[in-house]
């Protein structure tokens, strides 16, 4: 969940996801973010197994793992049913307030 907190590393990582493959050079271009912090976002979501890389030649290509989310979805799952009761209980009592 660090890995993602950042937003600019969450939109980094969505662009990968988007993509089968990309490069830092691409995900730089009309990002509004420099090469080297672009580089820094992605040595962290590879720190985190959240991207693979595959060097050919000079250029690095990126790819998104979704497997390394599971954890993730695990938890928002876990706490997406306590949320979904809460939710039952104060649609509830709204409904009670109108009827009164």
């Amino acid at each position: 969940m660090r890995a993602l907190a950042d937003p600019t590393r969450r939109s980094v990582y969505e662009r990968i996801a988007a993509a089968e493959e990309i490069t830092v050079v691409d995900l730089t271009r009309d990002s509004g973010v420099t090469q080297g912090a672009v580089s820094q976002h992605l040595k962290t979501l590879r720190l985190a197994g959240l991207v693979a890389e595959r060097p050919e030649g000079r250029k690095v290509y990126y790819r998104a793992q979704p497997q390394a989310l599971a954890p993730l979805a695990d938890w928002m799952d876990h706490y997406g049913v306590f949320w979904q009761g809460r939710f039952d209980t104060l649609r509830k009592l709204l409904k009670d307030i109108d009827n009164d």
